[in-house]
Order: structure tokens, then C-alpha cells, then sequence
């Protein structure tokens, strides 16, 4: 089943768009290393609305090994989590220490990596969907440009290398 689409809403980001290469969703605040961004393309023979989140692959390796993290201390705290009761600041403290734990070991054991990819979907209420992570510092406006640009022409490509970064969480 296709999800409808917004037609107001494409009609709005139509115009905002104008002649411009993109706009920046003006809900989500851009990062160094995570936009939120409206292009056009034609996909399908027909001219749609891209809706993408482009992100360095650093900040996707952080993300899951958060996820991870979280997931290894719910199996050893699970009592923690669904208790409510006056110690709840402490347990609180005592899953943050374990969650720095956890990641370090993580870390330690190279045990998440992450490569360039990039997922599309079609049942997006404003067109296409896009959520792709790069190998890059930072995503600037060059970087989302050349992204657009080889997007549009099809000769985008992903490198496969599975890589690793040291986690930027102070863990003081």
C-alpha cells in the first residue's frame, strides 16, 4: 500500500525550493555532521521531492554504539529500568556508569562498525526518502551539492570499507 502524498506540503517545499540546489528543513537544526535537506530529482520519469538526512558516517558509528550500549545494559539492569522506586537516582547513575562502561568496551573490541550507505524510501509523504551516511569530517554545502549531483546523475558511490571511530562521549 502507498502512502498519499502531501501535496500541500510538496507544493510549500516546491516553492521554497525555487531555483535553489536545496533548502534546509527549517524543523530539524543542521549540524556539522547531520542535515536535514529538500531536493529536487527526477526519479521514475517523474520530477519529485527528495527528503534526505545526510550524516558522517562518525555520528552513525556513535548512534549504534549508543544503541548497542543501551541494549547490553537493559539485559544487565532490565530490573533497573521498570522500577520505580526512591533509588531510581542512583540506578540512574549506576546505568550511566555502565553505559560508559559498556561503550568503552565496545570501543575496545572494535565491535561496531559502519560503512557509507545509502536507504530510499519510496512512501515518503513528500516523495522520495532518502537517509544516507558518508565518510566525511562534516557535511557542509559542497558535500551536500556533490551528493545532489551525483545523486541526480546516478554515479553515486558508497564506499564498502567497514570503519570504526573512537567514541566523542566524556565520560567524566
Amino acid at each position: 500500500m502507498e502512502i498519499s502524498k502531501d501535496k500541500v506540503l510538496i507544493a510549500r517545499i516546491r516553492q521554497k525550493l525555487g531555483n535553489d540546489l536545496f533548502i534546509i528543513d527549517e524543523e530539524d537544526e543542521p549540524t556539522d555532521e547531520c542535515v536535514h535537506f529538500y531536493f529536487r530529482t527526477m526519479h521514475k520519469g517523474q520530477d519529485v521531492i527528495c527528503d534526505c538526512v545526510l550524516y558522517t558516517l562518525r555520528l552513525h558509528h556513535e548512534s549504534e554504539m549508543h544503541e548497542a550500549a543501551e541494549a547490553r545494559a537493559a539485559e544487565k539492569f532490565e530490573q533497573y529500568l521498570t522500577s520505580k522506586d526512591a533509588d531510581a537516582a542512583m540506578r540512574e547513575e549506576e546505568i550511566g556508569m555502565m553505559m560508559a562502561e559498556i561503550l568503552l568496551e565496545l570501543e575496545e573490541e572494535e565491535a561496531i562498525k559502519v560503512q557509507e550507505h545509502l536507504e530510499l524510501d519510496t512512501d515518503n509523504p513528500v516523495g522520495l526518502g532518502i537517509d544516507a551516511g558518508l565518510n566525511v569530517p562534516v557535511i557542509s554545502n559542497d558535500v551536500m551539492a556533490r551528493f545532489i549531483a551525483s545523486f541526480r546523475a546516478g554515479t553515486l558511490k558508497l564506499d564498502p570499507t567497514l570503519y570504526n571511530f573512537q567514541v566523542s562521549t566524556d565520560f567524566e
